[in-house]
């Protein structure tokens, strides 16, 4: 079916502010039937907002929603639904121990006098399973299929109810590539038969293999909007990223020449990664660079066995001596800063002093294991005072500071432990420019003092600014090492 000419969907100017933060400034979207719309932008850009939005979970500032021509207004998820709108998560939504019919109805089983009509639930549940393609028995148990088939009831059950919208939330994120490309042929069947489709992802070759067109998100505005046909790979991971901040490096790139401290070999996990091999140095700062979904944050969680690996071996040679060690052995040599400073970097509720104490209690406690609080606020006194930590004192909670002096803690209380390794996820995300800087000093520091240093950022200009060599990864692989004189281009040339 060619696609028409009148948009079914159309948001315009839509604003949405958080307390403190803007989050959506004149956004808009539209989508026509037999249209599929990619919807791409970087972490933060404003894409789950604008969707949610729509989905009636939140409530716009301002703006307009016209759907088939009519302006509309949802207060809830039930309103959006009602509407005509369908979403396909990508975390999916099923109960294992209930059945593919069951799945399908699960907010609307039929009824017959009170019962539920399972004749009629099994037969729509077949039309509707044949309409994506898939060859499931209605009556099997959801926990006896595999990732790749519950995608395909989860799009079975929101076309249910003959949406006129239908938003793909990520959903090749956990497939093989069987899988997906059985999702691309569901998707271009949706298209064929007039269905407009608004088809979020993190993978730019996905977006030229099934979509029409892709707008482009960044910090809360739409960007752009063009034809697929109009853009290639690189023009479109610009558009997300944005100019590069023009600012001098904090030091020159410094290549170590000393031996590795860490070598990671046949790194890999089932859908996470695959394959991961990579060598980090006394000395020197390796940026891991990659867009969103590609594996960064996977990696620095299965290095510090907060995820488990499949195969791959990891050598350490901290002690002159290179040996095998297990992600769990390793994380007793490194520091670690996740991506999710408030979720998993600090206890909030909790003083300076207590958070400065967490990977230091083998040092603060007496041979009974009592921590002696003296010691404790003495070593956080020192962390802030070495840190510039604007804060009233060491007991006030973590929770009230801002986001660079709470960075400032995260990193400040591996000092006394002195790791050889740091793994920095996103350490300076959500910090304004002056806190950026701080933490990137903080970070040149380690490595001048001798640290080897993993520095993920989505930021390339952060990167650029003191990294001493690019490791390039997509789709959970690390598919290039790049040198300090790698520019701009060539970083997202090698995600294109």
């Amino acid at each position: 079916m060619a696609t028409s000419s009148e948009p079914i969907l159309c948001m315009t100017d839509i604003d949405k502010h958080f307390p403190g933060v803007i989050a959506l400034t004149k956004a808009r979207l539209t989508v026509r039937p037999g249209e599929v719309m990619a919807l791409m932008g970087a972490n933060g850009a404003g894409k789950s907002t604008l969707m949610n939005v729509l989905g009636g979970v939140i409530s716009p500032n301002g703006g307009t929603i016209e759907l088939s021509g009519a302006t509309v207004a949802f207060q809830s998820p039930r309103d959006s639904k009602a509407a005509g709108i369908a979403f396909v998560h990508q975390e999916l939504t099923m109960f294992g121990t209930m059945t593919v019919a069951e799945n399908i109805f699960i907010d609307d089983f039929p009824m017959a006098s009170q019962l539920t009509d399972t004749r009629r639930m099994r037969a729509e549940a077949t039309r509707l399973l044949d309409l994506v393609g898939a060859r499931i028995e209605p009556d099997m148990p959801v926990e006896q299929l595999g990732t790749g088939d519950r995608q395909l009831i989860e799009i079975a059950r929101a076309l249910r109810r003959n949406p006129k919208v239908i938003i793909f939330d990520e959903p090749t994120s956990s497939l093989t590539d069987r899988e997906r490309h059985r999702l691309f042929e569901v998707v271009r069947s949706l298209r064929q038969a007039g269905a407009a489709v608004i088809y979020i992802t993190h993978f730019l070759d996905e977006i030229f293999a099934v979509c029409d067109r892709v707008t482009v998100m960044r910090d809360g505005t739409t960007v752009s909007d063009n034809a697929i046909a109009e853009v290639t790979a690189a023009d479109v991971v610009r558009l997300m990223l944005g100019p590069t901040e023009e600012a001098g490096r904090l030091r020159p790139p410094t290549p170590s020449s000393a031996s590795a401290l860490v070598e990671v070999s046949g790194l890999s996990r089932s859908g996470a990664l695959r394959d991961v091999a990579l060598s980090l140095r006394p000395g020197e700062i390796v940026g891991l660079w990659g867009l969103l979904g590609s594996g960064r944050t996977e990696l620095i969680r299965a290095l510090m066995g907060l995820d488990p690996i499949d195969d791959g071996r990891i050598t350490w040679f901290g002690d002159g001596q290179g040996r095998s060690v297990t992600p769990t052995e390793l994380c007793g040599f490194a520091g670690l800063v996740t991506e999710d400073r408030r979720g998993e970097g600090i206890v909030a509720p909790q003083s300076i002093t207590d958070n400065v104490a967490l990977p230091n209690l083998g040092h603060l406690s007496s041979a009974l294991g009592v921590i002696d609080g003296r010691r404790a606020e003495k070593l956080a006194c020192e962390t802030m005072n070495r840190l510039s930590v604007k804060a009233s004192g060491p007991q006030q909670a973590i929770g009230t500071l801002s986001g660079g002096n709470q960075q400032k803690v995260v990193l400040g209380r591996w000092l006394a432990v002195q790791p050889r390794l740091f793994l920095l996820d996103e350490p300076t995300r959500g910090l304004d420019v002056s806190a950026k800087t701080d933490i990137l000093k903080l970070v040149v520091e380690l490595a001048q003092s001798g640290c080897a240093v993993l520095f993920v950022s989505s930021e390339l200009g952060e990167l650029m600014r003191v990294a001493d060599r690019y490791l390039v990864m997509s789709r959970g692989q690390i598919i290039d090492d790049l040198p300090p004189t790698a520019s701009e281009d060539d970083l997202m040339r090698a995600v294109a």
